[in-house]
């Protein structure tokens, strides 16, 4: 993000928490506190918790910049007092009221220290939270997971909704990041289980299955999709301590599966290379996408392959975009999606290549027929 409209010295603080909080931190909103200027000096952090967000105002003050911010927390957090403990006195705030007594606008890692201490005591404030539900079945499963590291909490409740509690479970104890080559990932990419249970304060002698949900860190859908996943059944009577070492095992073999597929498509694009060339530009981490250039007499056009996590089992999609003629707008013609040709996982590679080299050629003068067409349409008007 640009950070025009800030002054210095919160340009600085915000750059270095977006850049290097250990969870991708956003700006929603921002603001001037001041009616006679327009300098940004407050804004909206969405900060990540429990597979979800939190939304927390920072309020500087543009006309004070030696003042340590204030924090102003969401209206479901009115009972969050990160400053003091239930005694009035310090407790584990005491770090929290030592960042801002001895805050140095000048030291840009400040913001980001602040932000990390009050979600540590967040997290502290919804773990206790949940804690003190009187419900047994949450109690019992709190129990057999609170060797996991990383389990983080949320106790939700309305006047419009059931109250629930929301756990977010991290899995696999794998460092996907060191398995990929020329790894582009900044964050460590995880994969968590979301388990929603509704409180229930009265006995229920068979409780229904919590909701789950299996997420990941968004940039790893460029090597595997938790949303391929076929989640194991809930049965009668089981706890998560039960639940999860199944799972886990499940989506240890599918990740490393799904690394082996890198290679698997790199040897794909590297057998049409004997047949439409040397590509002009490869995906060269996870070779999802390369695209060739072809020449048919005086006809020439881009090829795109689009691979996707379950190649070979799925085929490539290809399309073709002209170097020649363009729409009214001035972009290049290009076809739909082409995924209706011959095909078969169990090929070699070499095949593969062949087959779809085979198919473009036909498919090659279909495509020049419908960019000569498009043209003409565009010169009647």
């Amino acid at each position: 993000m640009t950070y025009d409209g800030f002054p210095p010295f919160i340009s600085a603080q915000l750059h270095y928490l977006i850049n290097h909080f250990a969870h991708p931190v956003r700006v929603e909103q921002a603001w001037s506190g001041s009616k006679y200027s327009n300098t940004l000096d407050r804004f909206t952090l969405l900060i990540p918790y429990c597979l979800d967000t939190i939304k927390w105002d920072v309020i500087f003050n543009a006309e004070f910049p030696h003042a340590p911010p204030d924090v102003i927390f969401g209206p479901e957090d009115e009972d969050f007092h990160p400053f003091y403990n239930e005694s009035g006195g310090e407790g584990d705030s005491r770090s929290i009221k030592n960042s801002l007594a001895t805050w140095n606008n000048k030291d840009p890692t400040r913001l980001l220290a602040l932000i990390w201490e009050l979600r540590d005591q967040y997290m502290s404030y919804q773990r206790k939270r949940v804690g003190e539900v009187d419900d047994d079945r949450l109690k019992f499963e709190i129990c057999t997971m609170l060797s996991r590291e990383g389990i983080e909490m949320h106790m939700s409740s309305g006047v419009e909704k059931p109250e629930e509690v929301k756990f977010a479970v991290p899995l696999m104890d794998m460092n996907i990041n060191k398995m990929v080559v020329g790894c582009p990932w900044r964050h460590p990419q995880k994969i968590s289980l979301q388990v929603i249970y509704p409180v229930n304060r009265k006995y229920v002698s068979a409780p229904s299955a919590p909701h789950l949900k299996l997420m990941s860190t968004p940039a790893l859908k460029s090597l595997f999709s938790v949303d391929d996943v076929k989640l194991p059944p809930w049965l009668d009577g089981m706890c998560m301590a039960e639940y999860l070492p199944h799972l886990e095992e499940t989506l240890e073999r599918q990740v490393s599966e799904a690394v082996s597929l890198i290679e698997v498509r790199r040897r794909f694009i590297e057998a049409l290379a004997p047949l439409f060339g040397r590509p002009i530009e490869t995906d060269s981490v996870f070779y999802r996408k390369s695209m060739f250039f072809v020449a048919s007499g005086a006809f020439s056009f881009l090829v795109l392959f689009f691979l996707s996590t379950q190649f070979p089992k799925q085929q490539p999609s290809l399309m073709l975009q002209s170097s020649m003629y363009f729409n009214s707008q001035g972009t290049p013609i290009k076809s739909p999606l082409l995924t209706d040709y011959p095909w078969s996982p169990r090929w070699e590679h070499s095949q593969m290549a062949e087959r779809t080299f085979e198919f473009l050629v036909d498919e090659s003068v279909n495509f020049k027929k419908y960019c000569n067409e498009a043209q003409l349409q565009q010169n009647q008007h």
